[in-house]
């Protein structure tokens, strides 16, 4: 698929360019997904970008892992790394258009290239995706940046108030395992879908 959008995230993986690409998985989703023994568990991680997480999942045993951008650029960089990753699980659309229902929905950063008047419409596509019960499990920033494109941030209230209509609260912390440049400016939360 090609847009302008599709177009602005591609050139900023061509150029690396994105402040957002830590270069491995996230310590915290990690550990999280160490304490799942279901490993046939089905898991999307949208706006995967170099997929890293997906690629930690995937030497890790779990066979079901899905990892959708809506670039071409990181998901050929990552299926150059990790040849074994079946090809029919790299994902490139648009995350609105997405349709699939998974155990697990991972969030490392992708909620922060959401625009404001998108988030309502991102929680109940969200929740959408995920069985009944099944969770939305990631990080999320603590803390508003001051411009006017990606990344957003958002405080603790304002999360609240777009997901609580579509899950329930499990955990929603400050996360304790941050890479070092986001401690303390991290949220670690685990979603359960209501629906």
């Amino acid at each position: 698929m090609k847009s302008e959008q599709a177009e602005f995230w591609n050139s900023l993986y061509e150029f690396a360019s994105q402040g957002w690409d830590i270069g491995y998985p996230s310590p915290a989703i990690c550990a999280y997904f160490e304490q799942i023994p279901d490993k046939h568990s089905s898991i999307l991680i949208p706006g995967a970008g170099n997929s890293y997480e997906a690629e930690y999942l995937h030497n890790n045993g779990f066979t079901q892992v899905f990892a959708l951008d809506f670039a071409e650029i990181p998901l050929k960089n990552f299926a150059t790394r990790q040849p074994d990753f079946p090809e029919s699980h790299l994902i490139c659309e648009d995350f609105f258009l997405h349709q699939g229902v998974y155990d697990y929905v991972v969030e490392q950063t992708f909620f922060s290239s959401v625009p404001e008047t998108e988030r309502a419409r991102f929680a109940k596509h969200i929740s959408k995706l995920l069985k009944p019960g099944g969770k939305y499990v990631g990080l999320l920033f603590n803390h508003k940046f001051e411009q006017n494109t990606p990344p957003f941030g958002a405080d603790e209230q304002e999360y609240l108030s777009i997901f609580m209509p579509y899950f329930e609260i499990k955990t929603f912390e400050i996360a304790k395992n941050s890479i070092k440049p986001r401690a303390g400016r991290e949220i670690f939360f685990i979603f359960v879908n209501k629906f």
